[in-house]
């Protein structure tokens, strides 16, 4: 990374002696601009989202990248919702997008914007470039335009309105304006070459009508900028230097380039692509997500099985598990895709230093220590995390009534079974040795209903004094202090590693790749009571079982814990459709 002087904003300060290896291209063009003084000294980038949806995962790096420049060079980010098209756009998406960045820890300041900002100024361009003969208003129907505009191998052709007069192109343009023509009618599009290679150049639309009140506006427009016009001028307008963006707009460089120069803007921002986030086993597509939420196949968008921001939020991820897993995956310019689990890896690493140990016993199964004396309660040590014992420890309850998981029970075990089983011995973790005596039964169902064991008093801790061993080791939850709750286990959201491409790479319904396992809900948990004191967004290891989170939109009586992320990778290392 760069070596930087918090005292310093000189570019003779961030010079390419002080790169490291491991210094991207990004960086790298910041940093030949420094030195050449192209941008008198200036780093300034802007993070541009649509209000149409929820951020996600994707645009977790598209963040990190454009706010983590401009800390790094002594710049400034902007924050600008692209709010160009008020049919699909919402003012939830503005709160929680602005909601997402701060709890990713980036702050814009006094620099928040919206492309609305602009519609005036747009508006003054668009007829700029009327007067200049490079914009024309269209009146061909849309499927005209989609057959007009040719295909990649083939060039497109001129409409039979492209050699309107500059005079009438301003009259259309104004009534546009004004609202006198229906929507579709017309469209302003910019004159460049319908014989370009790069579909992009053909006459794109620059302008179309939509009699649709805007959130900011309200009803004084009734006709709107296209994405590709607004972006550039709307980097212009706030003096961006270096508008970073995914490759698949690479293709629309030369575009953004052309309006820049045709206008003689007084500034000229670099459009600099960078490979975007594609994730396996999760869909990036903020349309089908959308579907997802809309036909409830999903909570909403802050469901934890979603790749939104506030869905990885919700689930127990930490802004700091995501920036790091930004910053590993670096900067590229080539596609590919990143396996789930170096994820799950980020925050895993990141708990495992961090999160309390606690223990949760999932499916109770009851055991009665029989010679336990009877209305005692003791309360024993419990460290709170092994790595890291400046966190200390805690006291929990033990008496002769206690759950543990219904797993660590074999009444016929099978070969190598170190758990409890009839006549064998079994280690409580910060306990006793115990044994199991008896097996009591349901009479009619069959069903084990409790287990009646005895303690060795002497193994107070987990340990025997005349060393002998058991390999067995099991979590438990005291009977007379238990809470009550909610565990919901949460695995991938898709079957497929592609969502929406088949085994043979063809195109199929995403939604036959739902993974119908993507949560199981416990109601009939046992927590340790020091989870009572737990608060929304509270991170902890339950011991044998994961990593877990109290839900921060629990409206239930009982806690609801989320699994953030198992212990280990419980899937195949090759791929994610199979178990270990």
């Amino acid at each position: 990374m760069i070596s930087k002087n918090d005292n310093k904003n000189s570019p003779d300060n961030i010079s390419s002696s002080t790169v490291s290896t491991s210094t991207n291209f990004i960086q790298q063009i910041i940093l030949d601009d420094l030195e050449s003084d192209k941008h008198q000294g200036k780093v300034v980038t802007r993070f541009p989202p649509e209000p149409n949806g929820y951020l996600h995962i994707g645009h977790a790096k598209a963040i990190c990248i454009n706010f983590g420049l401009a800390n790094e060079f002594h710049g400034r980010c902007h924050l600008r919702m692209d709010d160009t098209n008020p049919c699909k756009e919402d003012v939830e998406y503005i709160d929680s997008i602005k909601e997402d960045v701060r709890w990713l820890g980036f702050e814009w300041g006094e620099h928040e914007y919206y492309a609305s900002d602009y519609y005036d100024r747009l508006y003054d361009f668009a007829v700029q470039l009327i007067k200049l003969g490079k914009a024309y208003v269209d009146s061909l129907s849309a499927e005209e335009l989609r057959e007009h505009r040719g295909t990649l191998t083939q060039g497109g052709r001129a409409g039979r309105y492209r050699e309107r007069s500059i005079e009438e192109n301003l009259d259309l343009f104004t009534r546009m304006k004004n609202g006198e023509f229906e929507d579709g009618s017309h469209v302003l599009r910019a004159k460049i070459d319908m014989n370009s290679p790069n579909l992009n150049m053909r006459d794109p639309v620059i302008y179309r009508i939509r009699k649709v009140s805007h959130h900011r506006t309200g009803d004084k427009w009734c006709i709107y900028p296209m994405y590709d016009f607004t972006h550039c001028l709307s980097d212009m307008l706030e003096g961006i230097t270096h508008s970073i963006c995914t490759l698949e707009f690479e293709d629309h460089r030369p575009l953004y380039d052309w309006f820049l120069d045709e206008l003689k803007t007084p500034c000229h921002p670099q459009q600099i692509e960078f490979a975007r986030l594609n994730l396996s086993y999760t869909m990036m597509s903020k349309r089908r997500l959308l579907e997802l939420v809309q036909e409830k196949v999903v909570s909403g968008w802050d469901d934890p099985r979603m790749p939104t921001l506030s869905g990885f939020r919700r689930r127990g991820y930490t802004p700091s598990a995501i920036r790091t897993f930004c910053e590993r995956i670096g900067v590229a310019k080539a596609n590919s895709t990143v396996d789930y689990a170096l994820l799950e890896f980020c925050i895993r690493e990141e708990l495992n230093q961090k999160a309390t140990r606690v223990m949760a016993v999932l499916k109770p199964l009851k055991v009665v220590i029989t010679n336990y004396p009877e209305g005692q309660v003791e309360e024993l040590d419990a460290e709170n995390n092994s790595e890291d014992p400046s966190m200390g420890s805690r006291k929990i309850p033990f008496s002769r009534e206690i759950y543990i998981e219904e797993d660590d029970f074999s009444e016929n075990p099978p070969p190598k079974y170190f758990r409890l089983s009839p006549g064998k011995e079994m280690r409580l973790k910060h306990a006793y040795y115990i044994k199991c005596d008896e097996v009591i039964k349901d009479p009619s169902s069959g069903k084990i209903l409790e287990l009646h064991c005895t303690y060795d008093p002497t193994t107070k801790g987990g340990w025997s004094a005349d060393g002998r061993k058991v390999m067995g080791t099991a979590h438990w939850v005291n009977v007379g202090t238990a809470i009550d709750g909610i565990v919901r286990l949460y695995n991938q959201l898709f079957t497929a590693e592609h969502p929406g491409v088949g085994a043979d790479g063809e195109e199929v319904d995403y939604r036959s790749q739902v993974n119908p396992n993507s949560v199981e809900e416990i109601t009939s948990c046992k927590f340790e009571p020091s989870l009572a004191q737990a608060t929304a967004e509270q991170r902890y290891q339950f011991l044998r079982q994961g990593y877990f989170c109290l839900d921060r939109c629990c409206q239930q009586r009982s806690p609801v814990f989320n699994r953030i992320v198992t212990l280990k990778d419980s899937w195949a290392g090759g791929g994610r459709g199979k178990k270990k």
